[in-house]
């Protein structure tokens, strides 16, 4: 069985002043996000699609994206935006109610108060993240059942899924990131990442280029020296002692060796056994 198809490389891109031309970002972009709808399966004939629109660079670029998709793809779907208002002081939705008015079709606009429940049960000195996604979620899930949509796609990138994978064995001692796509647990929603192998230095790029009307966040964005933050600079300082690094770390997700890992109940689930590697020193 073959692999996924590979990538072109999609690292930070050069200094300001010397930068690539921005339709090579928007082709990479396009392909990117092609192929990992392809690799994993993310749209089928009739899906009714929710976006969740955060109003961040990453999700004004699926949107984005997937609608110039939507009008060549061989198949037949429907988008329906939705953003969340969270209540945070300061919050003005204006400039993208007016951006989704001038796109036209459906979407929709949700007010809930999930900002005084975080910072009511979570002290300032801790992340508010987990809580902020877990209500989030509850809410997306419900209005996606509330909308027939049969897919939830967020905007979710491949330097998420880097710092995630990392947080993860750093703090949680687990080899686990997000996935490109994902069963709820009680069956009734999927999840999608479809800008799961793009980079974000090229969202970046692509998101000034288009001008959106970005809404900052005040929860998580509001908070100083987060971990996910501390990732990040770590893979900053090794990438110019490591060329490639983050496809390299994005690679490794797509290249599992399960044998050659140590989970027990793993090798039973796959048929393995504990077994040593073949010719190979521990």
């Amino acid at each position: 069985m073959t692999g996924p198809t590979p990538l072109p490389r999609a690292d930070p891109l050069p200094p300001r002043g010397s930068e690539e031309p921005l339709e090579r970002v928007e082709r990479r972009l396009r392909r990117a996000l092609g192929q990992a709808i392809q690799d994993y399966g993310m749209l089928e004939e009739g899906d009714r699609v929710m976006v969740a629109l955060s109003g961040g660079k990453d999700s004004y670029t699926l949107l984005v994206l997937l609608d110039e998709l939507q009008r060549r793809a061989p198949i037949r779907f429907e988008l329906i935006p939705v953003h969340l208002d969270q209540a945070q002081p300061g919050y003005d939705g204006r400039g993208l109610a007016a951006w989704l008015e001038a796109r036209g079709g459906e979407h929709h606009v949700l007010r809930e108060d999930t900002y005084s429940v975080v910072t009511e049960k979570i002290p300032a000195d801790k992340t508010y993240c987990s809580l902020c996604s877990r209500l989030r979620r509850g809410i997306l899930y419900t209005t996606a059942t509330r909308l027939g949509c049969t897919k939830i796609a967020l905007g979710h990138h491949r330097d998420d899924a880097i710092e995630t994978l990392l947080l993860n064995q750093f703090f949680s001692g687990q080899l686990k990131t997000m996935p490109p796509r994902l069963t709820s647990d009680d069956g009734a929603h999927v999840v999608i990442r479809p800008l799961y192998l793009c980079a974000e230095a090229d969202i970046v790029r692509f998101a000034e280029a288009q001008r959106f009307p970005i809404i900052p966040c005040n929860l998580c964005g509001s908070q100083e020296g987060l971990w996910r933050e501390q990732v990040r600079d770590l893979l900053r300082e090794l990438e110019p002692r490591i060329p490639n690094l983050r496809a390299t770390l994005l690679a490794s997700l797509r290249n599992v060796r399960p044998s050659h890992l140590a989970d027990a109940g793993l090798w039973t689930q796959l048929g393995l056994g504990p077994q040593a590697s073949s010719g190979e020193r521990p």
